[in-house]
């Protein structure tokens, strides 16, 4: 850092306030349903933007559902470079001095079944999690990670079976490029859409759409109707049956489908 510089009176990293997950039992309803369903039904409960935009599956065919836990990283600024040595001597390794930024901290507060959710606006140059912090972050007991930006040792991390949904990879280690970890349990705004510490992340091949905390129960009672009615008109359409006419379902052929269910529900 240059001499001319002055470093702001600012501390880091930034934690927001205290949040409350989500009931284990909420979570186990939700892994039901589908990111595609989750996605529909809170479009028609009034939210226009669940789906976090970019991020892909490290590995198609894998899914996840549960609580957010968050990450934000910001631009880097030259006052605001990552710390320093503590005796003061020059030129310590920005990666090594990662270690006391929100990347580390965020880590530390992983509670079983978590999904870390990251903001880094897309960045093709910042490899937010490698393979020795996704490793960390697996035995801590981890569910998944969204990133909106990229991950680097793909391989490796594909190797663990930790499911993961990134733009993309890159050599680089987090803040090498442009950005540096900055706050945690924090609002993040990750591919378009705003995930609070606490919502609900559901990911599959579709993508991940985040559920708001509040509005889950909401979500999983209706898309149990709806999934349930889709395997209906499934049966009806491979039986020949016009698509117009069981999808979506219309008044008589939700009238049959009722019957339908009844009887599927008598018989077990």
């Amino acid at each position: 850092m240059s001499a001319d510089l002055i470093r702001p009176d600012f501390a880091l990293p930034v934690r927001g306030s205290s949040y409350t997950r989500p009931a284990r039992e909420l979570v186990d309803s939700l892994s039901a349903v589908s990111s595609a369903t989750a996605c529909a039904k809170l479009h028609q409960f009034g939210i226009r933007r669940s789906y976090v935009d970019g991020p892909e599956p490290l590995t198609t065919g894998q899914r996840v559902v549960g609580p957010a836990i968050t990450l934000q990283f910001m631009p880097m600024r030259e006052d605001m470079a990552l710390p320093q040595r503590e005796d003061g001597a020059a030129g310590v390794e920005q990666e090594y001095a990662e270690r006391h930024t929100a990347l580390w901290h965020v880590l530390e507060a992983v509670k079983p079944g978590d999904v870390l959710v990251i903001q880094a606006y897309g960045s093709r140059f910042s490899g937010c999690v490698g393979d020795i912090l996704a490793r960390y972050f697996a035995r801590r007991g981890g569910a998944g990670i969204i990133v909106d930006g990229r991950i680097r040792d793909a391989g490796r991390i594909r190797d663990l079976g930790l499911p993961v949904w990134s733009t993309g990879t890159t050599p680089h280690y987090a803040s090498q490029s442009e950005l540096v970890p900055w706050a945690y349990d924090v609002p993040v705004a990750v591919g378009g859409a705003l995930c609070m510490p606490g919502d609900l992340v559901v990911a599959d091949d579709d993508g991940p759409v985040i559920v708001p905390q509040a509005m889950a129960s909401q979500v999983v009672e209706s898309a149990r109707d709806h999934e349930e009615w889709e395997v209906f008109s499934r049966m009806r359409l491979d039986e020949g049956a016009r698509l117009s006419d069981y999808y979506p379902l219309t008044p008589d052929s939700r009238e049959e489908y009722e019957a339908w269910l009844s009887a599927q529900s008598s018989v077990r």
